[in-house]
């Protein structure tokens, strides 16, 4: 059986909106001392919205730091962590797509984004009975927003033209679970 590491502390080596950059000291099961670093992320929420017709509506934007343009369902980063992840989903539903819906929000699954350096966590929810509102986006944000047929989005993962990792895990659960 798998032994727990212990974090013996912690030090803040810098800050910024997205996350905290640590150094932690850590003694291993074997009792020997070592220092890791980790991310520290408040959570994530991210949204398959759904529209009457099926359709999927998908975010293009340009990500920096791999310097192209994407395809991705909506998501971002909660408003701190007393946010709940079904709101900050909700949220970012309507800065980003200019839709919102008044239904409760379905969760689909939970994401670990990278688990070797990070704690980031992204629930996922899918969003039903949509109704056009108008985007509120971030100052740094430039996003079209374009629906797609399901199996549209299935050619473009299998193509490689879908690579985001959080887009694909939602949607192949969804596909799984509501089209099969």
């Amino acid at each position: 059986m798998l032994q727990k590491f212990r974090q013996l502390s912690r030090e803040v080596v810098d800050r910024n909106v997205i996350f905290d950059y640590c150094k932690d000291k850590v003694e291993l099961p074997d009792g020997k001392i070592e220092e890791y670093v980790a991310c520290v992320h408040k959570g994530a929420s991210a949204v398959v919205p759904v529209l009457p017709d099926g359709r999927i509506l998908m975010v293009h934007q340009y990500r920096y730091a791999i310097d192209r343009n994407t395809v991705e369902i909506p998501a971002g980063g909660r408003n701190g962590v007393e946010e709940s992840f079904e709101a900050a989903a909700k949220r970012e539903l309507e800065e980003e797509t200019g839709y919102t819906t008044d239904e409760e929000l379905t969760h689909l699954i939970t994401i670990a984004t990278a688990i070797a350096y990070c704690n980031e966590i992204i629930e996922v929810y899918v969003a039903k009975n949509l109704r056009k509102t108008s985007q509120h986006l971030d100052p740094d944000e430039f996003i079209d927003v374009v629906p797609y047929d399901p199996e549209d989005l299935k050619a473009m993962i299998f193509e490689g033209r879908i690579q985001d990792s959080k887009t694909i895990a939602s949607l192949m659960s969804y596909f799984h679970k509501y089209l099969t």
